[in-house]
C-alpha cells in the first residue's frame, strides 16, 4: 500500500525515504553494494526502521486496477442488499 508516514515503533519520520531507498537499491545493483548501506546512508540505524522500509510491499499500483466506478456501466442494478 502506501508506506507509513513514521515507524510504528519508534515514530521517526520514514515516508520521505522510502523513493530514495529504492533508488539507491536500483544504483546499488549496478555496482553490487548491499541495501543496508543504502539505510545507513538514509539514517536508519534502528532495526525498528529498517523493518518498516524493508518489509513495504508497494501494492498502489496494483489496487488501482480494481476502481469499481470507473468500471460500473451507468444503469447497472445494485448488488446484494442494496449495496453498489
Amino acid at each position: 500500500m502506501i508506506i507509513p508516514v513514521r515507524c510504528f515503533t519508534c515514530g521517526k519520520v520514514i515516508g520521505n525515504k522510502y523513493e530514495k531507498y529504492m533508488r539507491m537499491l536500483d544504483d546499488d545493483e549496478e555496482t553490487g553494494e548491499p541495501a543496508s548501506r543504502a539505510m545507513d546512508e538514509l539514517g536508519l540505524k534502528r532495526y525498528c526502521c529498517r523493518r518498516m522500509i524493508l518489509t513495504h510491499v508497494d501494492l498502489i499500483d496494483q489496487l488501482l486496477q480494481y476502481n469499481t466506478f470507473a468500471r460500473k456501466p451507468a444503469g447497472a442494478a445494485a448488488g446484494p442488499g442494496g449495496l453498489a
